[in-house]
């Protein structure tokens, strides 16, 4: 495997793999731990070049006819949760994942999840792109993305349509990333995600099941009052026309407490102020009361809890 050094104005990484051990350790390194199998082992060639930014890992892959498979015994060793999102950009490629299966052919999209096993079957040379991020960064609740894992969504109609060219010209935009707009960049992508995922699970339409509705409707109205200090159970709960019990249960049914997601939320906001260009002149504290911690001190602790350093200390170190 050649590993191909990047400029100092860029932090684009490109590895190069010339047989099945090289391939095997190229993915490894650039994605989690995989298995790699192919009837040709000594021909198999392929080439992953890759950025990161914000936790947000891009890849885009290139290589020969192969099988990978995440089997439990590789989960096992993990200890970090993805979200895996293919863009088929050359060729096919065979999904398979929590009983399902999906052939995924140029501009169709799928997501997985390296908590479970999976596999991706190329019969033929192909070129993918690939976003892995940790679950956290997106605002759907890991089980509601569970019932998408394996699924075709098309790139050529609806949502899908207005997404894929924003990911393909990201795909061959890497260099993008290492600029000072790159986390907008990312996170634009896994906004634009998100929204695809909202419209395949049917949370946009009056057909969907009023629960999952109603929880998603919350965490909407969640996102879009961050900034407000009046946000809390009740205020919540008043707005959705339900009781504050209602609400407290339907936050336990997913493993935890309101007010917890509103943390979780108001910290992930403030992690990515902390990391614009545009904001890098603003106090810690301006930014943190932008998003609804009104005290300074306290929004410090929350966030060295969260993220193991000082708001200030994050800021210096990315």
């Amino acid at each position: 495997m050649i590993g191909v050094p990047a400029s100092p104005a860029e932090s684009v990484s490109t590895l190069v793999a010339r047989n099945i051990s090289e391939f095997r350790a190229a993915v490894s390194e650039s994605f989690v731990p995989l298995q790699v199998s192919s009837v040709g082992a000594d021909r198999l060639r392929g080439v992953i070049r890759g950025a990161s930014v914000d936790e947000v890992h891009v890849n885009d892959v290139r290589a020969t006819s192969h099988v990978v498979e995440r089997t439990p015994e590789l989960i096992a060793r993990g200890d970090r949760s993805y979200f895996k999102v293919s863009l088929m950009l050359a060729g096919t490629g065979l999904l398979i994942q929590d009983d399902r299966e999906a052939v995924l052919r140029t501009g169709d999209l799928a997501v997985y999840d390296t908590d479970r096993p999976y596999s991706l079957v190329f019969d033929d040379d192909f070129r993918t792109m690939v976003v892995m991020f940790p679950k956290h960064l997106i605002s759907l609740p890991p089980d509601m993305i569970g019932q998408l894992t394996a699924v075709r969504i098309s790139g050529q109609e609806g949502l899908g349509s207005l997404v894929v060219p924003y990911l393909t010209q990201l795909a061959g935009n890497l260099d993008q990333l290492a600029g000072t707009t790159g986390a907008r960049l990312a996170h634009s992508a896994l906004d634009l995600v998100t929204t695809v995922f909202t419209r395949e699970l049917g949370l946009d339409e009056s057909s969907a099941d009023p629960h999952r509705v109603l929880v998603q409707r919350i965490r909407a109205h969640i996102d879009r009052n961050l900034a407000s200090t009046d946000l809390g159970p009740a205020s919540i709960a008043a707005a959705h026309f339900i009781s504050t019990r209602h609400l407290h249960g339907l936050f336990q049914e997913q493993g935890m407490t309101v007010s917890t997601w509103i943390r979780t939320r108001r910290l992930e906001q403030c992690r990515r102020d902390l990391l614009d260009p545009m904001l890098a002149d603003r106090p810690v504290a301006a930014i943190a009361a932008r998003w609804g911690f009104v005290d300074a001190a306290h929004f410090s602790r929350a966030f060295k809890a969260a993220f193991s350093v000082s708001p200030s200390e994050y800021r210096s170190a990315h």
